[in-house]
């Protein structure tokens, strides 16, 4: 198992949180793109530090039928800035439960959606990965809270070019069994996320017991990545993070 650093957690600028990385020892960060982001910007700093980037994008909006071709748009400026940056996996998220309109239907569109990101993305080394995420803490309303749902979903697909980012906490808080939901479906699964539960807090705390589920995915024969996103609250982010890369780097 090989750790990435979500920036958007670290206090600081993006530029400033890939130099931290690097000055713990990291080799490898991740982000979610907003209004700020500055693909040159990040590259120079990428380029100066020699980290690599697992992850980033954060395109939504596939329940609905009508949102489809702006979710569209926002994966291929995702690949856009991933062809400078160097990523190969592109976040995303369903959006938020449609009231009104039945899961069958929402489910559906989202199956229809993502055919169409796979017939985007086919003959690329690009990976769409979408994430669910719980609905009992962080995310009420959110459409797809079910990893058990996200991989039906996914093997109707039937794409390598689609996979899950099976984020550890999200699961713990929504179903349990992490252990045998992640192996039994790791052809399905192309990244991780890591926090500890309940909080969201530093991974070495709480119910999760991360070095037996890290075990577990490394048996499975996994070389990717898992991402850490989660907010220090009990040691200083300098200093859990160093911790997390003497725990489980």
């Amino acid at each position: 198992m090989k750790l990435s650093l979500c920036l958007n957690v670290v206090n600081a600028s993006r530029t400033d949180a890939m130099r931290l990385a690097k000055s713990i020892g990291y080799d490898a960060v991740e982000y979610w793109e907003g209004k700020d982001y500055s693909v040159d910007e990040y590259k120079q700093t990428l380029t100066e530090t020699g980290l690599t980037v697992t992850c980033a994008g954060f395109a939504t909006g596939l329940v609905d039928p009508a949102t489809r071709e702006d979710f569209l748009q926002q994966v291929k400026t995702s690949v856009e800035n991933a062809k400078i940056i160097g990523n190969k996996g592109i976040i995303a998220t369903t959006g938020q439960e449609l009231p009104g309109v039945s899961r069958e239907e929402q489910h559906q569109s989202i199956v229809d959606g993502l055919c169409e990101v796979a017939a985007l993305l086919a003959g690329t080394d690009y990976t769409l990965l979408l994430e669910p995420l719980n609905v009992l803490v962080n995310h009420k309303g959110y459409y797809l809270y079910s990893s058990t749902e996200g991989f039906e979903i996914l093997r109707k697909v039937n794409s390598p070019n689609v996979k899950m980012l099976f984020d550890i906490y999200h699961q713990q808080v929504s179903e349990g069994q992490l252990i045998a939901n992640i192996t039994q479906n790791i052809d399905l699964i192309g990244h991780f996320h890591v926090a500890g539960n309940p909080g969201r807090g530093e991974p070495y705390f709480g119910e999760i017991n991360y070095a037996e589920v890290f075990t577990a995915i490394d048996a499975t024969g996994y070389s990717g990545y898992a991402g850490l996103e989660y907010w220090a609250k009990s040691d200083t982010v300098e200093d859990s993070l160093k911790r997390c890369l003497e725990l489980y780097g």
